[in-house]
């Protein structure tokens, strides 16, 4: 069984702040992480790995420097993984995002399982794994909490707004999982060892066959015009002193109705 999980380094968002003249991120002195979603993935498909002997390979889009959470991916127990780094991949929005890791998902041959995390904290859409299923044509299933396989079908736990729900899907399939059953696995001394050692294969576009009018800016329908934070509203208060409940509760009235909150 070959099992892929995309993986993405993302800036830690508690220290990410914005630049007020710029409306962009300020990135100097971040640190980047794999995001914690992906963590949640990777963790499921290194538990069907252990259950199962699956092979596991993490992919990643992005610069160079993205090969630390593919290493520390390998440290976890992962088998192989493949970084694609290309100029032509900048400005992808999401669609294009997708376009490009399924073609990354093509090259790998045959694949019984993509895995991927709900949602990449520094976007927040939620968009990429299902645009991803739609290019490779695998069914999917999303907001996963368990994956398990039985026999040539996936089975997932999947959170819903008011039930629960377990659905069956044929390999290959494509999942977006929010929460592992287990906490992520800390790196063994084994594994720190290999990834210490381990050459990530570094691919562009072209060489996997990427058809490069469909990535980037050229092939992202949706821009970014301006990145802002919302001005904070004032809020002013007013404290009743007012140790008489009867005369503390016209007083209310009176101040609501002033401000027409309310009529009499």
């Amino acid at each position: 069984m070959n099992i892929v999980v995309c993986l993405k380094q993302v800036p830690d968002t508690s220290e990410v702040k914005l630049n007020p003249e710029t409306n962009t991120l300020i990135r100097d002195g971040v640190q980047n992480i794999m995001n914690p979603f992906d963590r949640q993935a990777l963790e499921t498909a290194l538990i069907l790995k252990d259950n199962c002997g699956a092979k596991v390979t993490v992919v990643s889009m992005g610069p160079p420097q993205a090969e630390e959470i593919l290493k520390e991916a390998i440290s976890m127990g992962a088998d192989d993984a493949v970084l694609v780094s290309d100029r032509a991949l900048a400005g992808s929005d999401t669609l294009a995002t997708s376009f490009a890791l399924a073609g990354v998902v093509k090259s790998l041959g045959e694949v019984d399982l993509v895995l991927c995390g709900k949602q990449a904290v520094d976007g927040d859409t939620a968009q990429v794994g299902p645009e991803m299923a739609e290019h490779l044509g695998f069914p999917q299933v999303t907001g996963a909490l368990k994956v398990a396989v039985d026999g040539a079908k996936v089975l997932v736990d999947r959170e819903n707004e008011s039930t629960s729900q377990t659905l069956a899907v044929e390999m290959p399939a494509l999942v977006t999982v929010t929460r592992a059953e287990k906490e992520p696995r800390f790196a063994s001394i084994k594994g720190k060892m290999k990834a210490r050692k381990a050459v990530i294969p570094v691919k562009t576009a072209a060489e996997l066959g990427i058809d490069t009018t469909m990535i980037g800016l050229a092939g992202s329908p949706t821009k970014v015009k301006k990145v802002f934070t919302p001005p904070v509203p004032e809020v002013h208060s007013e404290i009743i002193n007012e140790e008489d409940t009867d005369k503390a509760v016209d007083m209310l009235l009176e101040k609501l109705v002033q401000a027409n909150i309310i009529t009499r």
